[in-house]
C-alpha cells in the first residue's frame, strides 16, 4: 500500500476556478433549509462570494486550506430556481450555477422499512453482472479479476435490476446492497466500504442515474431501497484526503493510528480516557481514515450528504456501517438530523455487541443510554446476540442442558425488556462479515428450516443474505471473499443459472422452494409483523412461542431434539384458549388442538390457530 501523507500546502495566489461543488444541488421546501455548500478549487478562498435570487448568505467559512470555502445559504420559503454564485477577486470574477430543485411530493413523509418487511442483503460485485462494459473503467484502479477471491468480479447495479423479479418472488420486500459509492482502492475495493467519492456511484457498478433507476424499479414492484451508509470513515483514496479542508477533518495522531476496537469504552464508566479516545478516534484499518464527527464542518457535510441521497435516489432507509465507532454524540446528531427531515424513515445501525444490554444502549430512547443522558436517536439496531447464538451452532446442540440448546434462544428473548422498540430490531442468521449459515451447519436442510422459521416469526425485521435461499456456503477462515461468492447464473457463461427453477439443482430447489413459501407467507401476516409474543421455557429442547393479536394467533414449535417429541398442549392453554384446531403452514395439515402434537426431530411447525 502506498504511504499516504496528510499535509496542507498554502499555494501561491492565482486566479481560482471551481473543481467541485458539494452538495451538487439542493431542494426547496426542505426541513434542513440552511445549506452549507462546499466550493473547491485552487485558491478559491481568495474571492468574495455573492449569490443571486435575493437569497442571503448566512455565513462564509474559510479554513487553513485556501482551496475550500463553505458558503451557507437560507432556502426557507425560496422557490425552486437556478441560483448563480459570483466569485470576485479585485477586477476578476467568475460564476457558478447552482440548482435549487422542486422537491418530490410528500417526500418528507416517505415510509421507511419496518417489521412488515423482509430485507435481502446483496454484495453487488458478487450478485450479477448485468453490464460487462463497466467491468473496468479508466478512472478506477482495481481491475476485474474474477479468479481472485478478493478481486472485483464485475457484479453491478444492472445485475440487481435484472433480477428484481427473482428477489420479489422470493418474498423479499426490501433490498440492502453493500455500498455502491466509488471505492478507488487499488485492491479489495469490491466491498465498497473505503469510499473515495460519496456523491458518486462507482463507475464499475454504474452511474448515479442507474442507482436512481434501481430505486424506481424497486418501487414499481412495491419494494424498498436501503442504502449502506458509512459515517465513521472514508477510503484513503477519497479525493479530499490528500488536500484536507482542515487538519482535523480526520483524526490524526499525527497520521494513522488504529482503533483498539474496544467498543465498550463508549459507555464504560471505568474506561480510561486514553482507551476511549483511541477507540473512537483510531482508524478502523490503515486504508480507512477516521472522520472527525466532532468537527462541525465534517458533521454537516455528512448530514447533508445523507439527506441528499435520500432525496435524490428516493431511498427508504439506511443501514449504517460501524455505527458505534465514531464520536457518538456527533453520530447521534447525524441520525437525528436525518430523522427530523424524514420522521417516518428508518435507520438501522451495525451495533455489534455480545450482550443485549449493550445493543439496547444504542436504540433510540434507550433507558440504558438515559443513565448517562445519551440518546442515539437510532430507530433500529441489529440483534447480533441472536445471530451469534444461531451461528454459534445452537441447532447442533441436541439436548436441553441448562445452558445448551434452545434455552439459549429463549434466554435471548428474555432480555427484550431492554429495547425501547422490539419490533424495530434487525434479526438475521448471517451477513457479509460472518460465516455462512450453510457453512456452519454443512447445508443441513432441516436446520436451515428451523433457523429461517425462527427469524421469520419472531419480533423484528428479518434480513437474509443473498444465496442462502439456494444453500450457498462460505467460511470466514478462508477469507471474507469466501463469504461473498458469486451467485450462480449472474455471469454470462455460468454453467448453471440459479435465478431460474430450471437452472437450480435438486438441492438448491429444495432450499429455494421452502424459503419462498415461508417468506411469502410472512409478507401478509400482521400478527407476525406487530403482534405480541408469549414464549415458554424450552423442555426437551423444544421451544414454543405464540404471536398474537386480538383477532389472530400463530403458534410456532421448534424441535431441536434429535428425537421425535410429543407435546401435551395443556401447558399452552393460556394462548390456545378456545381454539379447537390449527392449520400447519408448510404441510397445510389440520391439527386437532384437543390432542397431543407430535413433531419430528430437528423440525419446525407454524400453526395458524382457528
Amino acid at each position: 500500500m502506498k504511504k499516504v501523507f496528510f499535509l496542507l500546502f498554502i499555494t501561491s495566489i492565482s486566479f481560482a476556478q471551481i473543481d467541485r461543488v458539494e452538495p451538487p444541488f439542493w431542494w426547496s421546501d426542505m426541513n434542513l433549509s440552511e445549506v452549507e455548500i462546499m466550493f473547491y478549487g485552487k485558491n478559491i478562498a481568495q474571492n468574495e462570494v455573492s449569490v443571486s435570487g435575493g437569497i442571503g448568505i448566512k455565513t462564509i467559512q474559510k479554513t487553513e486550506n485556501p482551496n475550500y470555502v463553505f458558503v451557507t445559504i437560507e432556502t426557507k420559503n425560496v422557490a425552486a430556481q437556478e441560483l448563480v454564485f459570483t466569485f470576485k477577486n479585485k477586477n476578476k470574477s467568475f460564476t457558478q450555477n447552482y440548482s435549487l430543485k422542486a422537491r418530490k411530493e410528500n417526500s418528507r413523509f416517505r415510509k421507511g422499512f419496518d417489521s412488515s418487511d423482509l430485507i435481502y442483503l446483496i454484495m453487488p460485485d458478487r450478485f450479477a453482472n448485468g453490464n460487462p462494459n463497466n467491468d473496468n473503467t479508466k478512472e478506477t484502479n482495481d481491475k476485474l479479476n474474477r479468479s481472485k477471491i478478493d478481486g472485483r468480479h464485475g457484479g453491478d447495479i444492472e445485475g440487481i435490476i435484472s433480477n428484481l423479479d427473482y428477489i420479489k418472488n422470493l418474498g423479499v420486500t426490501a433490498v440492502w446492497p453493500t455500498p455502491l459509492c466509488e471505492d478507488n482502492d487499488e485492491r479489495g475495493s469490491y466491498h465498497g466500504y473505503g469510499q473515495s467519492d460519496v456523491y458518486k456511484i462507482d463507475s464499475r457498478f454504474g452511474t448515479n442515474e442507474d442507482y436512481l433507476r434501481m430505486s424506481s424499479e424497486l418501487h414499481k414492484r412495491g419494494m424498498k431501497n436501503i442504502m449502506d451508509y458509512v459515517t465513521n470513515h472514508w477510503g484513503y483514496q477519497h479525493w479530499m484526503i490528500n488536500d484536507l479542508p482542515t487538519y482535523n477533518w480526520i483524526h490524526q495522531f499525527p497520521g494513522f493510528k488504529q482503533t483498539n476496537y474496544r467498543m465498550n469504552t463508549q459507555f464504560d464508566t471505568n474506561a480510561s480516557e486514553g482507551d476511549t479516545k483511541l477507540y473512537a478516534d483510531g482508524w478502523f484499518v490503515k486504508s480507512m481514515p477516521d472522520l472527525n464527527q466532532s468537527n462541525p464542518l465534517v458533521l454537516n457535510y455528512l448530514i447533508q450528504n445523507a439527506i441528499w441521497w435520500v432525496e435524490y435516489a428516493d431511498l427508504d432507509g439506511f443501514r449504517v456501517d460501524t455505527y458505534p465507532y465514531g464520536d457518538k454524540n456527533g453520530v447521534a446528531k447525524w441520525t437525528k438530523a436525518v430523522m427530523d427531515e424524514y420522521p417516518n424513515f428508518n435507520i438501522v445501525g451495525e451495533v455489534w455487541y455480545h450482550n443485549p444490554a449493550q445493543n439496547a444502549y444504542w436504540q433510540k430512547d434507550s433507558k440504558i443510554g438515559a443513565i448517562e443522558s445519551f440518546n442515539s436517536y437510532l430507530p433500529s439496531v441489529m440483534d447480533f446476540t441472536l445471530q451469534e447464538i444461531i451461528n454459534g451452532g445452537v441447532f447442533n446442540e441436541n439436548e436441553n442442558i441448562w445452558d445448551k440448546g434452545m434455552v439459549k434462544v429463549y434466554s435471548n428473548f428474555t432480555s427484550d425488556f431492554m429495547y425501547p422498540d422490539i419490533n424495530n430490531l434487525l434479526v438475521f442468521v448471517e451477513n457479509h462479515d460472518t460465516d455462512r449459515f450453510n457453512e456452519v451447519y454443512k447445508n443441513d436442510f432441516e436446520k436451515y428450516k428451523m433457523a429461517m422459521t425462527l427469524i421469520s416469526t419472531i419480533r423484528g425485521i428479518p434480513q437474509i443474505y443473498y444465496g442462502s435461499e439456494i444453500g450457498m456456503s462460505g467460511s470466514k477462515s478462508v477469507g471474507d471473499g469466501d463469504l461473498r461468492r458469486d451467485f450462480p447464473g449472474g455471469w454470462n457463461g455460468d454453467a448453471k443459472n440459479a435465478f431460474t427453477a430450471s437452472g437450480r439443482n435438486q438441492e438448491q430447489e429444495k432450499f429455494h422452494d421452502f424459503s419462498a413459501k415461508l417468506f411469502n407467507w410472512r409478507k401478509n401476516k400482521a400478527v407476525i409483523h406487530t403482534g405480541k409474543t408469549t414464549h415458554y421455557a424450552p423442555e426437551n429442547n423444544v421451544y414454543v412461542y405464540f404471536r398474537y393479536t386480538d383477532t389472530e394467533t400463530v403458534m410456532v414449535v421448534i424441535n431441536n431434539n434429535a428425537e421425535k417429541q410429543t407435546l401435551n398442549l395443556d401447558r399452552f392453554k393460556e394462548n390456545i384458549k378456545a381454539h379447537l384446531s390449527a392449520t400447519e403452514v408448510f404441510s397445510e395439515k389440520q391439527i386437532n388442538l384437543k390432542e397431543d402434537i407430535q413433531i419430528e426431530s430437528k423440525s419446525a411447525l407454524i400453526l395458524e390457530l382457528k
